[in-house]
């Protein structure tokens, strides 16, 4: 998008403060730094996952680049569309690109809560309870047709995803690190389903709808997927350790007080526009901030713009909102009112190139 149709940033001033203000290397409890990236080995390991997901899937480069997005920004992705076009597919082959532990969980009706988190079990010989870990104890974890499971399986999720940990029988278990739900699930076939309750939804950074390919990519797919699926030869391209190293590059991207500004501008603007009847909530404006850095980080910068923010605006807000009766049945959608607030919200120009303590 361009910015100068809102205002304009002076981008020579914000690298200058990024550097200025480049946030310390917080230590871990046993003193050691996080390992971070210099930009080319950002971009190389970057760009050599993209590679991978847009050899597998044709025509879907915004998709594999949100995906990855998402990923680098600590979130979790929900994947909604008709069936058939690559929603599986699409989590399968970022989950190959990175050698770490991975797990896929079919929801269907009769899944237990204790099916994705574990159960404690009776061990007879030692006389005590022993945890047995569920499918979400993985780095990533594919929740395939996550609609089709009760509202009860449903939330086993919640604690996960939000906190990184699960509660069983009073106890605590972290999860791995980097840890990351794709979900899949089908917005037609309403039949024998449980939609994610505001609660749910509001746990994904972002939701993408993959769409159909165009012509194009449609045959080169035909003729690359008729006989083994290019699946089959993905081999991992980076390692957990290189995606940790890359979520902490993206943790140090600086975001100046009117990027902040303008993000609480349209989280507000939001709460109070006529045709919402909820609006974004805190967490979604912290998750949109998350996924801007990670923006920036993938097209090379260390400071954030009001470009980063609007690029992801529509993937991270709109399944959170919903729409007011009357504006529903004008034709409003929640992607339509977002990109109107988008157009009419302005960047203040004069804290645009602000330093901080200055």
């Amino acid at each position: 998008m361009d910015s100068k149709r809102h205002g304009t940033f002076d981008e020579d001033r914000l690298r200058d403060d990024a550097v200025a203000v480049a946030p310390p290397e917080h230590q871990s409890p046993n003193g050691h730094k996080p390992a971070v990236m210099d930009p080319a080995q950002f971009h190389t390991a970057s760009e050599k996952i993209l590679a991978v997901i847009n050899q597998v899937i044709d025509g879907k480069a915004e998709a594999a680049k949100l995906a990855l997005t998402v990923l680098l920004a600590q979130g979790h992705l929900l994947v909604e569309d008709v069936p058939g076009v690559g929603k599986t597919l699409l989590a399968k082959t970022l989950a190959r690109t990175i050698d770490c532990k991975v797990s896929r969980i079919q929801f269907t009706p009769d899944l237990l809560p204790s099916d994705v988190t574990g159960v404690s079990i009776y061990n007879q010989s030692s006389r005590q309870f022993e945890f047995r870990m569920g499918a979400v104890f993985a780095n990533i974890v594919i929740g395939d047709e996550i609609n089709r499971a009760s509202a009860k399986t449903q939330s086993a999720l919640l604690e996960c995803m939000e906190e990184h940990q699960v509660t069983v029988d009073g106890f605590s278990y972290q999860l791995a690190e980097p840890f990351m739900v794709v979900a899949t699930q089908n917005p037609i076939e309403m039949e024998g389903t449980y939609p994610l309750p505001e609660a749910q939804r509001d746990r994904f950074m972002a939701r993408i709808s993959m769409g159909y390919p165009d012509k194009l990519s449609e045959i080169e797919m035909l003729g690359t997927h008729q006989a083994v699926s290019p699946l089959s030869k993905i081999t991992p391209v980076v390692t957990a350790s290189d995606v940790a190293a890359m979520i902490n590059t993206v943790q140090r991207v600086f975001v100046s007080e009117s990027v902040k500004e303008y993000t609480v501008g349209l989280g507000r603007a939001t709460r109070d526009s006529a045709r919402l009847r909820l609006g974004a909530s805190p967490r979604s404006l912290l998750q949109l901030l998350r996924a801007a850095k990670a923006t920036a980080a993938l097209d090379g910068r260390d400071f954030v713009l009001p470009d980063d923010v609007m690029l992801v605006a529509e993937s991270v807000l709109a399944h959170r909102i919903i729409l007011d009766r009357k504006a529903a049945s004008s034709g409003d959608t929640p992607q339509s009112v977002i990109r109107s607030i988008l157009a009419s919200l302005p960047v203040n120009q004069e804290s645009g190139a602000e330093r901080r303590g200055s």
